[in-house]
């Protein structure tokens, strides 16, 4: 009877650890989950500027909840942005390697709701280490994201708007919208698809940019501590000239869930 005991709990672990997996995946497609998680994000992009060069700009992206009460989250979710940009202008004029510049959002979100949404500010810090990296201005404005989850899939929208307040006057000014609708589906392997549209609108110019993405998620575990890796491609749909045509999506998410 023993025998016959360790066996079916044997059987029955890994469906145990898949289902673990798979809403540990879940959450990762919510941006105001109750997890910490630090996803680097690379983005190369193809046929940028005049002479047909590229950029690749690799996101780190920590996102850190914070509990304020029983019944509220502050969920803090940061992009910092590491640019290299080769062969964009003539003679190697647009070469450049170094940070970009800072956007900071903070949601409060209520731990309890149906659908799940936030609301918060975000900014813009210019912590570019070059002109062509970054726009020298400080910005704000409001952020919100509302999303549901039913079943296997996540659907919703992230959306901000930020105006410039400081910063270098012979620069241009900032006043652009973000408009990120997403659709994932998380199988019981934990294995995600997504599909989003990164877009934003730059008002001063009447210019959008469109980047569809689609993307497929892996979760798996190292050492015993999850990790995501994920891989996938990027076309632009709509975008300024010289602007770039397509592009690529890697990279990995470290997670940290409360034990």
């Amino acid at each position: 009877m023993k025998t016959c005991a360790l066996i079916a709990m044997v059987a029955l672990a890994p469906s145990g650890v898949f289902a673990e997996d798979a809403d540990l995946a879940k959450k990762l497609s919510n941006p105001v989950a109750d997890l910490i998680s630090v996803p680097i994000q690379g983005n190369y992009d193809f046929e940028v500027g005049p002479e047909d060069g590229t950029r690749f700009t690799t996101n780190i992206q920590p996102v850190m909840p914070f509990s304020i009460s029983e019944d509220w989250n502050v969920i803090s979710r940061t992009i910092l942005p590491v640019i290299d940009v080769q062969g964009t202008l003539p003679g190697g004029a647009g070469d450049e390697f170094g940070l970009g510049d800072i956007t900071q959002s903070f949601f409060f979100s209520p731990k309890q709701s149906d659908p799940i949404w936030g609301i918060g500010p975000v900014f813009l810090i210019p912590t570019a280490t070059d002109d062509l990296l970054g726009g020298d201005k400080w910005g704000i404005g409001p952020t919100f994201v509302v999303l549901k989850q039913q079943g296997h899939a996540t659907y919703g929208a992230l959306v901000n708007h930020i105006w410039d307040f400081a910063g270098d006057s012979d620069r241009p000014g900032v006043n652009a919208t973000f408009i990120q609708p997403f659709f994932a589906y998380t199988t019981p392997s934990a294995t995600t698809f997504t599909v989003n549209l990164e877009s934003s609108y730059d008002w001063r110019e009447n210019q959008w940019t469109v980047p569809v993405n689609l993307v497929v998620s892996q979760l798996t575990k190292i050492g015993g501590h999850p990790v995501q890796f994920f891989g996938g491609v990027r076309y632009y749909a709509e975008k300024p000239e010289d602007g770039p045509d397509w592009g690529l999506r890697f990279g990995m998410t470290f997670l940290f869930p409360k034990s």
